[in-house]
């Protein structure tokens, strides 16, 4: 095994490994806040980890620059944490209770404000 195969195999091990735990962490959370965390933060950087590798090993081994994984990349960490926020804030604003019904609640006060300031 040369260096080149460590590497790739570095990148698609922990990619995998992020990318399960982005999927263990939707099954066992117990809110849809929550969930959204683990799938946008794990699962992006699991599927960016398995892309960087796939780009490495075309570039390394084929010699060949394929400027599209670099792209899909670039969409991927772009797209997925935008996603997220705006999947939880639509839920906040929907009102899906929290799990805990006495955790902190900081968004409460900003949009009690919004509605005071557009009456």
């Amino acid at each position: 095994m040369n260096a080149i195969e460590i590497i790739v195999s570095f990148f698609v091990v922990i990619g995998g490994f992020l990318s399960l735990l982005a999927s263990i962490g939707l099954i066992r959370f117990k809110d849809v806040y929550a969930r959204t965390h683990a799938a946008t933060k794990s699962a992006t950087l699991g599927v960016v980890s398995i892309m960087i590798a796939t780009f490495l090993f075309f570039l390394l081994v084929h010699g060949e620059f394929i400027s599209k994984f670099l792209l899909t990349i670039l969409f991927v960490f772009l797209t997925a944490p935008i996603a997220g926020l705006l999947i939880g804030r639509s839920a906040y604003k929907t009102g899906v209770p929290l799990a805990d019904p006495e955790s902190n609640d900081d968004l409460k006060e900003m949009y009690e404000q919004k509605v005071k300031q557009t009456q």
